[in-house]
């Protein structure tokens, strides 16, 4: 790739408008490159028929369309599908289809790797790579949707951006994402049918809410105490639950916006009433409904699935609490796609890990 071009993807419509401008072509030009680019994906400038060849060759010389390819796929008993793709630099991420009697969720990433090294999540092994771009983003999104159809007739309900790394440490892209895949010239998806996931960067939440941003928010929480939560999460040690209390509060007041709570359920760690109390307690600093997860296991076997009755009386008490509680039964297990597996066994991906040794 020449350094010297642009990544025409991380243009706004306005800085390309005044880029054809400066080359003496009318400004609707850009529009119809801006739709080529975010309403039927064009992944070169040769596909852009109704350019003139000039003009292409222009384009050429100037900028580069960034995009994902796919490597592998894999089709669950359950239905779930698994992408893996190529990003450039040789780099794999991976995306998720969940098909569901209700929804037709697309589970995508943020990061090439992932920077936090949470103890019972096989992303986090991997180390930080780099942040995806705008263009790779939404790539997954309309790659997975395409798949909706193909496979179940069905176009996405909903996404959420908890795949491979940290969305709120990859803030910028991750809310240009976001706004080409609402936009009308764009996929059109409304935003409350998105939801970001974060480990816990309570400075990057309280900024969500100064954007007064219209998505969902969760909080993967997996600890009401601070001392359990330092262990299996280090972020936790810089981000206490104080600090992401108020920084909830925070976001709330400014967004109007009900918090998930993500609780990964793990054998004889967090999985007692009294873990169930710490939790009802934390969860009272904003209105919210909290997700109970089973745990999908990684290859080093520390971490184990709670018993299905602790899951039932721990879930039981919380609701009891009057608070709104779902247990989420994992899907895509059978071939690593499920929370938290993300990378365990897929071969190419783990070459980026070795890649970093060198």
């Amino acid at each position: 790739m020449d350094q010297a071009l642009t990544n025409i993807r991380n243009l706004s419509l306005e800085e390309l408008k005044l880029s054809f401008l400066e080359f003496g072509e009318k400004s609707f030009r850009a529009n119809q490159v801006w739709e080529w680019l975010w309403q039927k994906n064009a992944h070169s400038f040769e596909q852009m028929s109704n350019l003139s060849l000039s003009m292409r060759s222009w384009l050429n010389s100037r900028y580069y369309i960034d995009f994902i390819t796919l490597q592998d796929q894999q089709i669950s008993k359950d239905r779930t599908i698994k992408s893996a793709f190529l990003v450039d630099e040789g780099k794999v991420i991976e995306g998720v289809l969940i098909p569901t009697s209700s929804r037709m969720t697309a589970c995508i990433s943020s990061q090439v790797g992932c920077s936090l090294a949470c103890k019972f999540c096989a992303t986090g092994r991997l180390k930080l790579m780099r942040n995806l771009s705008v263009g790779e983003i939404v790539d997954q999104v309309v790659y997975l949707n395409n798949e909706a159809f193909k496979n179940y007739q069905q176009h996405l309900s909903n996404i959420v951006y908890m795949g491979m790394g940290e969305p709120l440490l990859n803030y910028k892209n991750v809310l240009h994402s976001i706004d080409r895949i609402c936009s009308e010239d764009g996929l059109g998806i409304s935003p409350r049918r998105i939801t970001v996931s974060t480990a816990g960067i309570s400075k990057m939440i309280s900024k969500l809410g100064d954007d007064k941003v219209r998505f969902n928010l969760a909080l993967s929480l997996h600890a009401a105490n601070d001392q359990k939560r330092n262990e299996i999460m280090e972020i936790n040690e810089s981000n206490n639950l104080q600090s992401l209390s108020s920084a909830l509060q925070h976001f709330h007041q400014k967004t109007g916006s009900r918090v998930t709570f993500e609780y990964i359920i793990f054998k004889n760690f967090n999985d007692e009433l009294s873990d169930a109390k710490e939790l009802a307690n934390f969860a009272k600093c904003v209105p919210c409904k909290i997700n109970i997860i089973e745990y999908n296991p990684i290859d080093d076997g520390i971490y184990q699935q709670a018993d299905t009755k602790k899951v039932e009386a721990f879930a039981e008490y919380l609701a009891s609490m009057n608070l709104i509680v779902n247990v989420r039964r994992s899907r895509g297990k059978d071939i690593d796609a499920a929370c938290g597996q993300l990378a365990n066994k897929n071969k190419a991906i783990a070459a980026n890990d070795r890649a970093l040794k060198f």
